[in-house]
């Protein structure tokens, strides 16, 4: 494996909740997150070390980068919406699954520009009941033929646009599907289930080569696995919760992780004071940009 024995560094010292939604802008040479539990929108810049946040008028839980540069697309817990970076003027677009105990989670752009994203079921007896949507470029709203989850998560594209993978994380298997361009979805498998005693699939991007690199929950480590769903690389990530990823940089080969301290008890967080950071390690691998969503803001 070529990525063994490789180990990631903090890079950002901030103790975020839930940190999620790992996004490299190449336009701007910037890295975004978001903190969900903390209902914040976070922008790094590696160059300056400057840190940015804005708060957000509810959690926010997933988001997308946008034709216009200035323009964020907004998964917030109950809606999607667009966002100003400079004025922090919001527009709703649609409210998503009001009649269900859920909330947005995991989402990113496909190759056509339009935004996939599933849902997470908030009950207290966790259940399967959430959804995996589409959010076209003219602002309509589909639910895509796949499988409820109760906690949606690695969803990402192949190179090429014509696979899609997703998951749902408490079964530990990332699911992968025939992806059109014109937007049909079917022959829904199984490409990876995870062998390791502890963790769970949680946020992925796909390299250039086609190699998905996931985050696992619980398991304090990245894994890459190559088209064919083999392991080829491991980064060990020093807390137990890495959430999500991307490949950044100036030549995009660089493995930013998100993390997270919810669910840590004191003794954990004690023994884990990073944990909430953000974490770099080089990949050895060179990424794709960010899809952007294609959609205006009317």
């Amino acid at each position: 494996m070529s990525g063994d024995g490789l180990s990631a560094s903090l890079e950002v010292a901030v103790k975020c909740a839930l940190g999620e939604g790992a996004t490299w802008c190449a336009r701007s040479g910037r890295f975004y997150w978001t903190d969900i539990e903390g209902a914040c929108l976070h922008r790094y810049d590696p160059a300056t070390g400057e840190h940015a946040l804005w708060d957000m008028p509810e959690r926010l839980a997933t988001f997308a980068l946008c034709a216009d540069p200035q323009h964020l697309l907004l998964g917030l817990a109950t809606h999607l919406a667009f966002f100003d970076l400079s004025t922090r003027e919001m527009q709703r677009i649609v409210d998503v699954e009001p009649e269900l105990d859920t909330r947005l989670n995991d989402g990113r752009c496909d190759r056509q520009g339009r935004f996939v994203f599933g849902t997470k079921h908030e009950g207290a007896d966790l259940q399967s009941v959430g959804g995996f949507y589409r959010l076209g470029r003219d602002l309509s709203l589909e639910r895509l033929p796949l499988p409820s989850p109760a906690i949606s998560n690695s969803i990402a594209f192949s190179p090429d646009g014509a696979t899609m993978y997703f998951c749902d994380s408490p079964t530990r298997e990332i699911l992968a599907c025939d992806y059109g361009a014109d937007g049909v979805v079917g022959n829904v498998r199984v490409f990876v289930r995870l062998r390791d005693a502890d963790g769970v699939p949680d946020g992925s991007t796909v390299d250039a080569q086609g190699g998905l690199w996931n985050a696992q929950w619980g398991g304090a480590r990245v894994v890459r696995y190559g088209p064919d769903g083999v392991q080829t690389d491991r980064v060990s990530v020093p807390v137990s919760q890495p959430s999500c990823v991307a490949l950044g940089g100036a030549d995009l080969s660089t493995l930013y992780i998100t993390t997270a301290r919810v669910e840590l008890d004191a003794a954990s967080l004690a023994a884990e004071p990073a944990a909430g950071g953000i974490f770099t390690a080089p990949s050895g691998r060179r990424g794709l940009p960010e899809p952007l969503f294609l959609g205006t803001w009317r």
